[in-house]
């Protein structure tokens, strides 16, 4: 008998995500965490999706956008990034510190503005 879970990977996804971590300089077990986090991720979206369904079928779709949103939300803006990583404390000697990945930011933000 085979036990064949209703949450499971296409074959031709699950080769797309093979071919994406095979052309990457994966150390061993990062190949397989690759693989890992798809599958996970791909199976969790599925699962939300079947119960914003459900919840929807019910005559309740506002209750089903607002589970998705809550469980999905958007990444913030490059723009609300740069923000926050602007929002820093400074230092007891009143001096202001960034690290490397909030000057990326700040930078991407900035490299995005259009040249006037």
């Amino acid at each position: 008998m085979t036990n064949q879970h209703t949450i499971t990977p296409p074959p031709e996804l699950v080769r797309e995500w093979n071919q994406e971590a095979t052309g990457t300089h994966f150390e061993p077990y990062g190949y397989s965490e690759f693989i890992a986090t798809q599958a996970a991720r791909w199976g969790a979206d599925q699962e939300l999706e079947a119960c914003c369904e459900w919840i929807s079928v019910c005559g309740c779709d506002f209750y089903g956008r607002e589970l998705r949103a809550a469980r999905r939300p958007k990444p913030p803006s490059l723009k609300e990034q740069a923000l926050k990583a602007l929002k820093v404390l400074p230092t007891p000697e009143g001096q202001v510190t960034l690290d490397i990945t909030d000057l990326n930011t700040i930078r991407r933000a900035l490299e995005a503005l259009p040249n006037d």
